[in-house]
């Protein structure tokens, strides 16, 4: 009997030991689709490799499991080369290729499509692949956090994912994924900005991400400091896969594969126990979400391609009203203030888009056809009474809704390209807001229900030229678009928006590049739907505008393609116009935090201005010799007007510095650790008012202090750092494998100043004291304010 289980095991270990892993896949022309017959694929310094059939198809068998660098070329094609491909036994990897047609005689050096300049922006794009993504220390799976990492990119010091590109405020990004836009990418977002706590992407689907800080192409929109193109993968067409992650905070299903012979798919689901980990570290609040997604491929035939895509989220944010037998002193004055403040909210949100692809010998249409809704519900009580309307301070629901289509021609010829479409879009915004806390001062209660809609359309054209030699890159192009929220919006010769970039090889791996453009963005639905309580679109009558951004870029770019290394420095300079104003307040939107809430519900106008100006240095090292690393720095001022001051002032963005180092390191038996420190320069910030807080008639009607904008971001917070550490472990199985993984964030438990707190002071029982000296106020106080905590999350994959 000992001998017999010992036989067992011995051949359990066996099959282990040699089972091994498959690479397979298609290479394709990506201008009309066609595939590439007789291509050389070959896995970097080791002796496997495989040529392409007459279908574009290759296979690359009896590969050890691990991480690997692929290459594919071709004569006549760019050679593109993958990292990072990470090959198991349990399953095979679908590994495709688009080799582009190279009509350059210039052959002394091979640069990586990763790596190499794209023909409409050659300047200011950051990669990430999805090994990238999934390993990152303290990103715990997130793709808002992963991003941290690159120059540019800040983000709040807070347990937010508010993404923060070179000075700009958080809602000037758009997000693409598959070429459809994807309004919301993270739970529990601020409704007229972006950010929360929890990024919506399931990294598992995600095949690479590219962040675009400038040089935009003309067929991408209304942003105005970045755009993202979220790739994710396509389903296996082989066989079923499934895999299930367990992290500290939620549960994750993803399964793929063939749905018949032209059809495969991709579908995700996530549940979280966010609030149990929350509830642990004794927080006030307790979100709960559930996100899905689902993509589907179809090949209807050798030149048309279908693409479906659907994103969700349903979230919930409760009060923990319990509090700690030992919870004393601010910690316990910080918690019941935050109670004071922070509503119960729900919300939910998803798109959905079709993508069509049909290809000729020259070039391909793309057509996309979307829909997106975001519900956003919220209500708070004075003191958390809710068994009185009378203690009701307001209650709020508010809708976004569009349908989008887009089309788009893109022509290939030799040593150019040209590209024109045109798109339309139909949205709907409604509201119905109770709110008696927002005008205290004036005793007026906001009581409004109204639907808005809106029509939005643009056109473009735009092109690229390489010279004989491909030295020289020439592109550029001009778009216009018009909307009916506001009467110089609605003539789209008003924002005419035309950019130009230019890049030269100044060696075999040195690269000089600049561009200059002018780019728009409409103002949030928030400012475009705001209707007093007679019902008038007031910001449609005050000629609300497009918002305004001129940038200028120019920079280096050093390859060393051979160790897959990339340099690069970039100095840019942007200056806003017809940036949204508060009424109310006097200062720029730009200037408000992006916390939970709102922002420009309110009577605005189109007059603040603005700037933004910085260097940027970038050394990224892809896997080689088991190592990988990103090191980055940003030095970067934001400022803009305010009616109420003279000049330009800080603005809530202006960090100053922002610093990133990312490293790791892969060991012998399928160890890999990595770390990040990230630096951040402290921001501006407002202090509150406190003639104006401690009056009894406010606090009673807000529950919460009011800033005081005369003094607007006058004070300065400390600078911020952080140490994010990360361990995985991965076991390899005939039919099955598994990675665990331990990822601390804030390993050192930095505390991040933050604007103190102004609260009032309170007896044994909770009561407010009112100030003896003057009875019509309360007394208030200053607390410290701080955020961080040491973050550890043991997660679990497991991939059958």
């Amino acid at each position: 009997m000992n001998k017999s289980l010992l036989s067992i095991v011995f051949l359990f270990v066996s099959m282990a030991a040699f089972s091994q892993g498959i690479i397979r896949g298609k290479i394709s022309n990506p201008s009309n689709g066609e595939a590439v017959a007789f291509a050389n694929v070959l896995i970097l310094n080791t002796d496997f490799g495989a040529i392409s059939d007459e279908n574009g198809m290759y296979e690359i068998t009896d590969v050890p499991p691990g991480l690997y660098n692929v290459r594919a070329s071709f004569v006549g094609f760019k050679t593109e080369t993958k990292y990072e491909v990470s090959v198991t036994i349990s399953k095979s990897v679908q590994l495709d290729f688009e080799l582009r047609e190279d009509a350059s005689e210039l052959n002394e050096v091979v640069v990586s499509s990763e790596f190499s300049r794209s023909e409409e922006t050659p300047l200011s794009v950051r990669k990430l692949n999805s090994n990238e993504i999934e390993r990152y220390p303290g990103g715990n799976r997130d793709i808002s956090k992963v991003i941290q990492a690159l120059p540019g990119v800040a983000s709040t010091a807070s347990f937010r994912n508010d993404i923060l590109i070179r000075g700009g405020a958080p809602n000037e990004n758009k997000f693409f994924v598959d070429e459809i836009e994807v309004p919301v990418i993270n739970h529990f977002s601020t409704q007229g900005s972006s950010g929360g706590p929890v990024g919506i992407l399931n990294v598992n689907l995600i095949s690479n991400v590219d962040l675009i800080a400038g040089g935009f192409p003309a067929n991408r929109m209304d942003a105005l400091s970045s755009f993202f193109e979220i790739k994710l993968k396509e389903g296996n067409r082989e066989e079923l896969e499934t895999q299930l992650t367990l992290g500290a905070s939620e549960l994750t299903l993803s399964n793929e594969g063939p749905l018949g012979e032209k059809t495969t798919y991709l579908l995700s689901a996530r549940r979280s126990y966010l609030q149990g980990l929350f509830k642990v570290l004794g927080l006030p609040f307790l979100p709960t979400f559930n996100d899905f997604q689902l993509k589907t491929t179809t090949k209807i035939n050798d030149k048309t391609e279908l693409t479906f895509l659907g994103v969700g989220a349903i979230d919930q944010f409760v009060l923990n009203k319990e509090i700690p037998e030992d919870e004393t002193g601010d910690d316990l004055e910080n918690r019941l203030y935050l109670l004071d403040v922070l509503p119960v909210q729900s919300q939910w949100n998803y798109t959905t888009g079709l993508k069509l692809k049909r290809y000729r010998e020259n070039g391909f249409w793309t057509f996309v056809l979307s829909r997106n809704m975001l519900n956003n519900e919220a209500e708070k009580y004075f003191k958390n009474e809710e068994s009185s309307e009378a203690n009701l301070l307001y209650r709020y629901l508010s809708q976004e809704s569009e349908n989008k289509f887009r089309a788009e021609n893109n022509i290939f010829g030799n040593g150019y390209t040209i590209k024109y479409g045109f798109n339309y879009e139909y949205s709907r915004y409604y509201i119905k807001n109770f709110d008696r806390a927002t005008l205290a001062n004036s005793n007026e209660i906001i009581s409004v229900e109204s639907t808005s809609n809106f029509n939005e359309f643009g056109g473009f054209i735009s092109g690229t030229k390489y010279s004989k030699n491909e030295r020289l890159l020439l592109s550029g192009g001009v778009r216009m678009d018009g909307s009916d929220f506001g009467k110089t919006a609605s003539n789209p010769l008003n924002q005419i928006s035309p950019r130009f970039s230019v890049s030269y090889q100044l060696r075999p791996n040195l690269f000089a590049t600049a561009n200059a453009g002018i780019y728009y963005q409409k103002p949030p639905y928030t400012v475009l739907g705001y209707r007093n309580n007679e019902g008038d679109l007031v910001n449609q009558d005050e000629d609300v505008r497009y918002i305004q951004n001129s940038l200028l870029i120019a920079g280096l770019e050093f390859l060393a393609p051979e160790k897959n290394r990339r340099f690069t420095m970039e100095a840019f300079y942007k200056k806003y116009k017809n940036y949204p104003s508060s009424v109310r307040n006097g200062i720029a939107l730009a200037n408000l935090g992006a916390d939970f809430g709102v922002i420009g519900n309110e009577p605005v106008k189109s007059d603040a201005k603005g700037r933004a100006f910085g260097l940027e240095f970038l050394a990224q090292q892809r896997l080689f010799n088991d190592f990988y690393g990103i090191a980055s720095l940003t030095l970067v001022r934001s400022e803009f007007t305010n009616p109420n001051t003279e000049g330009f002032i800080p603005s809530s963005w202006d960090n100053k510095i922002i610093l990133s180092l990312t490293a790791g390191k892969r060991f012998n038996n399928n160890w890999e650790v990595g770390t990040r420190w990230r630096y951040l320069g402290g921001t501006p910030y407002t202090p509150y008012d406190v003639e104006e807080s401690s009056l009894i008639s406010n606090w009673d009607l807000r529950g919460q202090p009011i800033f005081d904008y005369s003094q607007i971001n006058t004070f300065r917070l400390n600078a911020f750092h952080q140490l994010d550490l990360r361990v995985d472990k991965k076991y390899y199985f005939p039919k099955w494998s598994l990675n665990w993984y331990v990822d601390i964030q804030n390993a050192y438990n930095f505390q991040a100043e933050q604007a103190p707190l102004l609260v009032p002071v309170r007896d044994d029982a909770g009561n407010i004291l009112v100030d003896p000296n003057e009875p019509s106020r309360y007394q208030l106080k200053f607390i410290e304010n701080t955020a961080g905590t040491i973050l550890p999350t043991v997660g679990i994959i497991v991939e059958f």
